[in-house]
């Protein structure tokens, strides 16, 4: 029997620790088994960057957006210009956006009205906000049930290390939650907690290459590849195989970016 494949849905393959060898490690993921990938924009002007690597690989798709570290050098970001770049080929996502009470790179004041933009952008695309959140659980709650009730939209935790209960408030507007290879650290009880009470219908798996590398490679660059440990430990801690894992959280994610084509090989 053909062993499923599974997906990577958080990449960042423009990063410059890839300028050496981006398609070795694209292919290095493929026989691992990576049967697609979401590579993500961080900020405007690296957008046409993405998506080139998208446009040039059938098997990867690309996102659009802002990461809230650089709210404030998009000040003046609109929800049309967001549109209008998510209009193009292989875009099947909002994001990476969000808050970010840990390092505040930017003034949370910079950050909300960039986020809120992101989710008209999503509202208005139908395309799922991949969501970057780190110590701004309460006021991530708040701003999700508030623009939520202006009109729905999908929703992704991305690289989830957030408390139950903002996971339960996401859950409850039908949101996913992604889990990355900080579920393997041995101090991660918290997450592993999370993951535990996730339904499994609204579980995927990343990397977020080239950080963030999972048990056995902590240490070493991330990549794609390596999102079968982060798959295999969360299968074992949720009793599945990993077979059925894999199943499981590539039919999420097909489920969550319905703009992808799941018949990419």
């Amino acid at each position: 029997m053909t062993k499923p494949t599974f997906i990577d849905s958080h990449v960042n393959l423009h990063h410059e620790q890839y300028a050496d060898d981006m398609q070795a490690t694209i292919e290095r993921a493929r026989n691992a088994g990576v049967g697609a990938m979401l590579t993500i924009c961080d900020k405007l002007e690296n957008f046409d960057r993405v998506q080139t690597i998208a446009e040039a690989n059938s098997d990867i798709w690309c996102s659009v957006g802002v990461h809230p570290h650089y709210a404030k050098d998009h000040s003046d970001l609109t929800a049309q210009t967001l549109i209008d770049l998510a209009h193009r080929p292989k875009v099947i996502g909002i994001g990476e956006c969000g808050l970010d009470r840990f390092y505040e790179y930017s003034p949370i004041d910079d950050q909300l009205p960039v986020f809120k933009t992101h989710i008209i952008a999503a509202r208005e695309t139908g395309l799922p906000i991949i969501i970057h959140t780190r110590d701004a659980d309460e006021i991530m709650g708040d701003v999700l049930e508030e623009e939520f009730a202006k009109g729905d939209f999908p929703i992704l935790l991305h690289c989830y290390t957030s408390g139950a209960d903002l996971a339960r408030r996401a859950l409850a507007l039908g949101a996913y939650v992604s889990m990355s290879g900080i579920v393997t650290f041995k101090a991660a009880e918290s997450v592993r907690a999370v993951a535990l009470e996730l339904p499994l219908d609204r579980v995927i798996v990343e990397t977020d290459c080239p950080y963030l590398s999972p048990i056995p490679y902590r240490g070493r660059r991330n990549e794609p590849a390596y999102v079968k440990e982060v798959l295999a430990f969360f299968a074992e801690l949720r009793g599945l195989s990993f077979d059925d894992a894999a199943r499981q959280t590539t039919d999420n994610f097909y489920r969550l970016f319905q703009r992808a084509d799941a018949k990419v090989k």
